[in-house]
Formats: C-alpha cells, sequence, structure tokens
C-alpha cells in the first residue's frame, strides 16, 4: 500500500483521534476492584486505640488524627468504611498481612520488615522513639526502696526494729521495778519507754531521767547514747549512699541508659522489635494506659514507645507525674497498611499526596499537636 498524500488526508486523522482516546482513557485505567470500591462498596478497616490518632467517644465512634485522614480518603474515593478493633498492634499487622481487612489505620511504622508483608501507603507522619519515665526519678521512695533492699539495708533495718522493741520492754521493766513514780498502767509505761528508746535512737540525746544507779546509772545512759548515734549514723549513711548510687546509675535520659531495666513496650511495636535486637528486660502490654499505671506502680523502670503517643498520654495525664526524657531515637514514619498487591494502595497514595500538597495533612498535625512534626 502507497502512503499518497490522499490516503494521509483521509486515515490519518482517524488513526490520530485513534491514539489521543486511547491515551486518554489509558490515563485513567483504574483497577476493577478499586472501581467496586469508590462505588459504594464497603472497605474494611483496622483499627488500634493509639491516642491521638485513634480513639474512641463515648458512644464509640471512632476518631483522631488518623480516622480524620482517613474519613477524608474515604470520601474522595466514594467508599464506605466498615471498622474493626483489634487490641494489639501485632493483631492488626496479622489481620492486614493474612487479608483478614482491606486496610489497617493508626500511627503503624513503615519498615523493612513489615513491607515484607504487606503494602504500605505514602507515610504521612515523621515520627521516632522516645521514653517515659515517672516524674519522681531514680530518688523516689520505691526506688530508694529497692535500693535498699537490694543492699541488705532493709533486713538491717529489722534487726535495729527488733533491738527497739526489746529495749522498749527494758525500760518499761526496769523502770516500773526501781522507780516509785513510774506510770502504773503498762500502757502509759510501754508508750513512755518506747519515746524515750526512740528519741535516743533518732537524736542521739538522752532524755531527762532520773538517774537510779549514781555512776553506774550515768555509765548506762552513755552507753546508750553510743548505741543511739550509731543507729542515726547508720540509717544516714545507707539511705545517704543509696540515693548517690542511683542518682549515678539509675537516671534514665536515653537508650543507652536501659540496660538492665525494666523496660515496657507495646505488643508487635517497633520499640519491642528494638528492646528485643538490645537485649533488653522487656515486659509488653497491649495500651498505653496499662503500661503508664505499671510505670507509677514501679512494675517497671521506662516506658518506650511513639514520641507522640507518650507525648500526648503525659499531656493529658498531669496528675500521673510523667515525663518524656531523652531525645528522639530510631526516627521513623507512618503509613496506611494494605495486604500484599492490593488494588487499593496506589488510590489511597494518590489520594495521601493531594492531600500533603493542599496543605491538610499539616493542617491536621497542628489542630492535635499544636505544632508539625
Amino acid at each position: 500500500m502507497k502512503f499518497t498524500s490522499k490516503y494521509c488526508r483521509t486515515h490519518l486523522p482517524v488513526f490520530f483521534l485513534f491514539w489521543v482516546c486511547t491515551s486518554i482513557a489509558a490515563t485513567f485505567v483504574v483497577p476493577r476492584s478499586v472501581v467496586a470500591q469508590t462505588a459504594g462498596e464497603t472497605v474494611s478497616v483496622g483499627l488500634y486505640e493509639s491516642p491521638p490518632f485513634v480513639m474512641f467517644g463515648d458512644d464509640g465512634t471512632p476518631e483522631g488524627l488518623s480516622i480524620d485522614l482517613w474519613n477524608l480518603l474515604a470520601e474522595g474515593l466514594g467508599f464506605e468504611s466498615e471498622f474493626i478493633t483489634f487490641d494489639t498492634i501485632r493483631a492488626l499487622t496479622s489481620a492486614v498481612e493474612n487479608g483478614e481487612i482491606d486496610v489497617a489505620v493508626t500511627n503503624l511504622t513503615i519498615s523493612e520488615e513489615r513491607h515484607q508483608r504487606m503494602d504500605f501507603t505514602q507515610p504521612w507522619f515523621d515520627a521516632g522513639l522516645r521514653i517515659m519515665v515517672t516524674g519522681e526519678g531514680a530518688t523516689g521512695f520505691r526506688a530508694v526502696y529497692n535500693g535498699l533492699a537490694d543492699a541488705g539495708h532493709i533486713k538491717a533495718y529489722g534487726w535495729l526494729a527488733f533491738v527497739i522493741l526489746l529495749a522498749t520492754i527494758g525500760f518499761t521493766i526496769f523502770d516500773r521495778r526501781f522507780d516509785k513514780d513510774f506510770h502504773p498502767r503498762w500502757t502509759d509505761g510501754i508508750a513512755n519507754s518506747f519515746y524515750t528508746v526512740m528519741q535516743i535512737a533518732v537524736s542521739g540525746r538522752m532524755p531527762s531521767r532520773k538517774n537510779l544507779f549514781g555512776w553506774i546509772g550515768k555509765i548506762g545512759q552513755a552507753l546508750w547514747l553510743i548505741v543511739g548515734l550509731g543507729v542515726v549514723a547508720y540509717i544516714t549513711s545507707s539511705v545517704t549512699s543509696v540515693m548517690t548510687t542511683l542518682a549515678i546509675t539509675e537516671t534514665i535520659n536515653g537508650p543507652d541508659d536501659l540496660p538492665g531495666k525494666r523496660v515496657g513496650v507495646f505488643e508487635g511495636s517497633i520499640a519491642q522489635e528494638f528492646g528485643e535486637v538490645r537485649g533488653y528486660d522487656i515486659r509488653v502490654f497491649e495500651r498505653v494506659d496499662t503500661a503508664a499505671q505499671a510505670l507509677v506502680e514501679g512494675q517497671i523502670d521506662a516506658l518506650v514507645a511513639d514520641a507522640p503517643v507518650l507525648e500526648y498520654y503525659a499531656h493529658l495525664n498531669p496528675g500521673l507525674d510523667l515525663n518524656v526524657v531523652g531525645p528522639i531515637f530510631a526516627p521513623d514514619k507512618y503509613g496506611f497498611a494494605l495486604p500484599p498487591g492490593s488494588d487499593l494502595t496506589k488510590a489511597l497514595t494518590i489520594g495521601l499526596l493531594a492531600l500533603w500538597e493542599d496543605g491538610t495533612v499539616r493542617a491536621l498535625d497542628t489542630d492535635y499537636f499544636g505544632h508539625e512534626w
């Protein structure tokens, strides 16, 4: 066939029109599953409660930064959401990996290991790990008590208490026998003797008493003063040494201070992986409130989790005297997770990029945290 000028004038416009139409169609091709989802179908959305990203109102309605962002995406793509709540991060990631849900929505960290098991959208939040400790620090009462117990001082204090009890009984019997003016009632006598013994032990001074045996009595009182001074010196030095040791060795300001400590983490979290790799003494919790309560009660020494989660919880619970210490370490990014090969991944990523470009994501960050992370 020869391409004559007449042929070109007749057929080339048709070919050109066909090429333009197919190009336009190819540009807007969306996988059939995505089209079905955006045509009013319901997407199963797995949630893990993690304030302020995923929370639940009084009526059980999910809310939070992640929920707000997800709802904007769902509205833009035109599908409905069926929310399913999971108790742990591990349960949530397992469900999305096995295709039991269509998407996982929470502050889920994107990692290489997770990306081998599931798909992720475009990252929408920069974060990292931080450490929460109690406000009283290493020299709080519980920490000092544990330090005294570990050093064997609590056992010694028990023996001192036994000696004080014997001395109280001894003073009472002695004074009732030799001092005619001593309290006739046993309860009054024991109370008076206990006061005398404790005054010697605490102040190292002998209270005014009758000298019933002359110079022998004076020597006895002097010996009691020596015992009292020894007790005061021992208690003061033991408590001071333990507090000094705790202040030097037990203060937690970063991940380098965590070895040897009892470290709380959330089950299936990046913090758990971080701690296991470094050999920390890990205690696993499902929720931030239970982990924080364990921290307050002294069951753990520190809680390691995502920085915004810890800071938000500490801000909302000032009465618990919790502090988030040290800089952010192990920086990471959050994304929504989907089953491997999900047709929704591309559509959600494009939607997230659009929300980034128009400033919506930054506005959400500011609404919840007062600043951009």
